[in-house]
């Protein structure tokens, strides 16, 4: 139950405007930053939500991790996302594959200001 729980809300995102609205694209970036991060992707569950008198809706890409998880959630009308990567560290410490998946992700969207946080869980 030991693990590392990484949060990241990123404002004025600078990227381009598909990472935002194309629930397809988002979910193969964020599979290949976490392949690429050395974390084993179980299942994904991916969403587009319908567009608003605001603008165009956001997507939601949520993937299941053999060691736990990432979601990102996309507000493309304020140009901002969140992000949440959680790893386990059962067996073995994650922490630096969780750490490489956050900057990926930081880099994929371009923010201007990102509020982030990092959660030690289980005692």
């Amino acid at each position: 139950m030991h693990g590392l729980h990484l949060t990241a809300d990123l404002h004025d995102c600078r990227c381009a405007a598909r990472w935002l609205v194309d629930a397809s694209l988002l979910g193969a970036a964020c599979r290949d930053a976490a392949q690429a991060a050395g974390l084993q992707v179980v299942g994904e569950l991916l969403h587009t939500f319908a567009a608003t008198r605001h603008g165009p809706g956001g997507v939601t890409a949520a993937l299941l991790l053999a060691e736990s998880h990432v979601c990102v959630h996309t507000w493309p009308e304020r140009k901002a996302v969140t992000l949440d990567v959680y790893v386990c560290n059962f067996g073995a410490d994650h922490s630096a594959k969780a750490q490489a998946l956050m900057a990926e992700l930081l880099a994929l969207f371009e923010p201007r200001h990102a509020e982030r946080h990092a959660l030690q869980r289980g005692g």
